[in-house]
């Protein structure tokens, strides 16, 4: 028995160990647009689209930190109201005090098939100003240092890319988002290592959607919105597109904010939940493996630790504690990014039984057809029709 124990817990080693090493060095937090680029020759014409529903709180230090830009060349903003309920726009216009670079156009009924954030982006491109060469898309919460489309542009066009896409600081305040905001970044790089995304001979392919500033050309030799007008998850779907096109750059970033909090945890939880099971493809299989794996890499270890103490087996004890040690390691630059305590790194296993258990209630509402809800509409399996 003593040495199935010992294999089992052998096993979250032999995974760290492989993680640390050919992950792409995901865990390094090492992808930064913070430093400036070579600038161009010429500054092309940008314009903002920001997708809005519901945004009051938001939308108008959103909209004021992107007036506030010292981009040198041609930029206008277009902010599509999509049927809100709060006011949304007249925020938006309020925030621009009369500045004619802010168009806010009011969204359609949303067409059979599409989803409704893709459909909104679909709408700002056409509301936009005729021969932008860069299209940022951007959320109605997400607030930029006044240096950012600058340093964005100079990016995209200093190496030629198709896209850029920045993950913004999100807001880790409360008790819940410190406990479980940094874990999110950190899933996320593992999920998709941003080196390997950002080296165009390796398939990854991601980007975060509150930031992407994509060349319109590329965008429409791909197919524009229209390729992706049914993903859920808009953001990596429109990755994935451009770069069969051509090379994408994500990164990290301390110059862009979101201003969405998350006061208690049912908000993160329908954050996670609208599209964890999305992740896995539907795939109940990919469900099981993904608990499974989570279960291994992440809670093995301080169990580990734990019946090690209790049975008086030093092997069990220093298994557990490598693996965790391990784990705490990797998880470090993330929360140096956040501010966080390297102590909090030990709270990891915790934060990724959190996690799991948001991917399982996904697939819940999902069986359920309310996989997608998100302010007032449903994507689930028995509401296609509705998205």
């Amino acid at each position: 028995m003593a040495d199935l124990l010992h294999i089992f817990a052998a096993v979250p080693v032999a995974i760290w160990l492989g993680l640390l090493f050919l992950r792409g060095g995901f865990w390094r937090s090492d992808q930064w647009l913070d430093g400036d680029s070579a600038l161009p020759d010429s500054w092309p014409s940008v314009v903002a689209v920001v997708p809005a529903r519901d945004e009051a709180p938001t939308v108008g230090r959103a909209v004021a930190s992107l007036l506030a830009q010292d981009y040198p060349g041609p930029f206008s903003i277009v902010v599509v109201d999509d049927a809100s309920r709060d006011g949304t726009a007249d925020a938006a216009r309020a925030s621009a005090a009369g500045d004619e670079r802010l168009t806010v156009v009011a969204g359609g009924p949303l067409p059979k098939g599409w989803m409704g954030k893709p459909w909104a982006m679909q709408q700002g491109l056409k509301a936009a100003v005729p021969g932008a060469a860069f299209v940022l898309f951007t959320d109605a919460d997400i607030e930029y240092e006044s240096s950012m489309l600058r340093r964005l542009v100079a990016k995209a066009e200093g190496e030629r890319l198709n896209l850029v896409s920045l993950m913004a600081l999100l807001r880790c305040r409360s008790p819940w988002e410190r406990l479980l905001v940094p874990a999110f970044v950190f899933f996320f790089q593992k999920l998709y290592p941003f080196p390997q995304v950002n080296d165009p001979s390796r398939h990854p392919a991601a980007a975060a959607g509150g930031c992407m500033l994509a060349r319109r050309q590329a965008l429409d030799h791909a197919g524009g919105l229209e390729a992706i007008h049914d993903r859920l998850i808009d953001d990596c779907a429109l990755a994935v597109l451009l770069k069969n096109h051509g090379p994408i750059w994500i990164g990290l970033t301390r110059r862009v904010h979101s201003l969405r909090p998350y006061y208690r945890l049912g908000e993160l939880w329908m954050t996670v939940t609208r599209t964890a099971f999305e992740q896995l493809g539907h795939s109940w299989i990919v469900l099981v493996a993904t608990i499974l794996a989570m279960g291994a890499i992440y809670l093995v270890p301080p169990l580990a630790v734990l019946s090690g103490l209790e049975s008086g087996d030093p092997w069990l004890v220093g298994l557990g504690l490598a693996a965790w040690l391990m784990m705490a390691a990797a998880y470090r630059p993330t929360l140096d990014l956040y501010g966080r305590p390297g102590a909090s790194a030990l709270f990891l296993p915790l934060s990724a039984l959190m996690f799991t258990l948001m991917t399982i209630d996904s697939a819940r509402r999902h069986l359920q057809g309310r996989g997608g809800a998100w302010k007032g509409r449903r994507y689930g399996a028995a509401d296609v029709s509705d998205r």
